[in-house]
């Protein structure tokens, strides 16, 4: 296979059984703006994401990958290459802390298959193979049911809620380090 001299390299993070997880490029625009401009999709933000939105969204994930060494990754497909969402670690805040959060963006064709899932997984057994964090989070709305879902998936208990100004009700859930090696040893 002849590589293409005019897209950038991109930089493989890790594979699980159907999917590659990879850190972004300017190239992924494109696919990025049609998952963060769909309204189902992103159903659960204030709104969906215009151009500019989109490009903030990359520079954001480009800047996290210098600065913390990890960020939100595209997902592809193995089998396709289709880029299909995203899922990452980056430092949010969470109710007026900054805290490592496990972050999971599906597009609406590719959701209900198991994809958030296996690539959440992957995400989580990374965050505490490769970080000195003793717990990692993740935060969504009270109607993401989808999201706090997957969030009692990866072994995450919801350990608070509270109202944000602009989004309204947030759920927060939290998998501590000592919960996650029982998991592992639990296998």
């Amino acid at each position: 296979m002849v590589k293409s001299m005019n897209k950038e390299e991109k930089k493989i993070i890790f594979e699980t059984s159907r999917l590659i997880l990879r850190e972004y490029t300017l190239d992924d625009f494109d696919e990025l703006y049609k998952m963060l401009s769909d309204p189902i999709t992103m159903k659960h933000y204030l709104k969906p994401y215009d151009e500019e939105g989109t490009r903030r969204w990359i520079s954001w994930s480009l800047d996290n990958y210098k600065k913390y060494g990890f960020g939100l990754w595209a997902i592809e497909l193995k089998e396709t290459g289709q880029f299909i969402g995203d899922c990452g670690i980056t430092i949010q805040n969470i109710d007026g802390e900054l805290l490592p959060e496990i972050g999971y963006h599906i597009y609406k064709d590719y959701q209900r298959k198991g994809f958030g899932k296996e690539a959440g997984l992957k995400v989580r057994d990374w965050v505490f193979n490769n970080t000195k964090y003793d717990e990692v989070y993740s935060y969504m709305t009270s109607s993401n049911v989808a999201s706090y879902s997957l969030a009692k998936s990866l072994g995450m208990e919801k350990i608070k809620e509270y109202k944000d100004d602009h989004e309204g009700i947030l759920f927060v859930y939290c998998i501590q380090r000592s919960k996650w090696e029982d998991i592992k040893n639990n296998k």
